[in-house]
């Protein structure tokens, strides 16, 4: 006779696992929770006050930044990677994130290896405002090897219904503000990561006051207070994530409306100038964040209170045309 166990799946590992891992969900828990952990689904009660309210959602993962944090063996910034890669989309259909699913599949549950990445989800919850309501471990011995893991991440928010469709409000003559990233967030690592090993570069190698791998694996930032303080004051936002700004800010334009960009008011990272060196100019802007995780469509009344009451700075302005214009 075979037991699950011999074939590579511990059923008690999981259930210590999920033992290990309650005090850290909890912490996200806020008074819309219904229920505990453990049940079949996580159960959340609407928040009040909305007058036609819509449930918005979004799902995303790490990408092959989470190859450098198992080969490094660190792995408490993936959490707040993964929830950040989720609930800034939510923000830019002025969602506030309401809560979070979790998945992670390997091949054999390290328990002590999962409790920090869950733990980081947690944190990244809290950032975010949202609670951990629920989600899946999987030990799959045939589609994983070693110590590989995934991540997939599901958020839930909720806005009212006019206010989902940002094209409608933004208009010329908006100004452009960005917020800062934290780094490469978790785009492009494919391409930083051959950029690394074709350089030679080592991963304790100083970047400032920083190692190389310490500063690749920055987690990303979580806009989600800086929404809630400024959504009134602002038409619009968009996460520039994969496909950099020239792909991701036409998103929030209506037809006949583009973008022009100072390149020189960029506030560009050491680490992006590091990998320009080995990568065209046009394949930076389409594959990084090149230091601006978030932008801001501005009235121009409102922008002294947006600058005053964030970390952003203007980078250029809301014209007739379509597309992006890089002066």
């Amino acid at each position: 006779m075979i037991s699950y166990k011999e074939a590579g799946v511990d059923i008690d590992a999981g259930n210590s696992f999920v033992e290990a891992i309650k005090p850290f969900v909890k912490s996200t828990f806020n008074k819309n929770v219904i229920g505990g952990i453990g049940s079949f689904s996580g159960a959340y009660e609407l928040p009040s006050g909305y007058k036609r309210p819509a449930i918005l959602g979004a799902t995303d993962g790490v990408g092959t930044k989470l190859r450098l944090a198992i080969d490094t063996d660190k792995l408490d910034g993936v959490g707040i990677d993964l929830v950040a890669m989720c609930v800034n989309d939510l923000i830019c259909n002025f969602a506030k994130p309401i809560f979070f699913l979790d998945y992670y599949a390997t091949a054999k549950l390290d328990i002590e290896s999962a409790k920090r990445v869950v733990k980081g989800i947690s944190e990244g919850c809290k950032l975010a405002d949202c609670a951990l309501i629920g989600g899946e471990t999987a030990e799959m011995p045939s589609m994983y090897e070693g110590k590989d893991f995934d991540l997939a991440g599901f958020a839930v928010g909720i806005a009212e219904m006019d206010e989902i469709d940002r094209t409608k409000f933004v208009a010329s003559g908006d100004i452009l503000v960005a917020l800062p990233s934290s780094g490469l967030h978790s785009n492009g690592f494919s391409l930083a990561r051959k950029v690394v090993e074709k350089m030679g570069l080592k991963f304790d190698e100083k970047i400032g006051e920083k190692s190389l791998i310490d500063t690749l694996l920055e987690p990303t930032r979580i806009y989600v207070r800086d929404f809630l303080n400024l959504k009134d004051k602002i038409h619009a936002l968009a996460h520039i994530t994969g496909g950099g700004l020239v792909e991701n800010l036409p998103r929030v334009f209506p037809n006949g409306l583009g973008a022009k960009i100072e390149k020189n008011a960029i506030k560009t990272p050491e680490i992006f100038k590091i990998i320009s060196q080995m990568v065209e100019p046009s394949e930076m802007q389409r594959t990084f964040n090149n230091g601006v995780g978030l932008v801001l469509a501005v009235p121009k009344e409102n922008v002294d209170f947006v600058l005053n009451n964030s970390d952003g700075y203007i980078i250029g302005e809301v014209v007739q045309g379509n597309g992006v214009e890089m002066v």
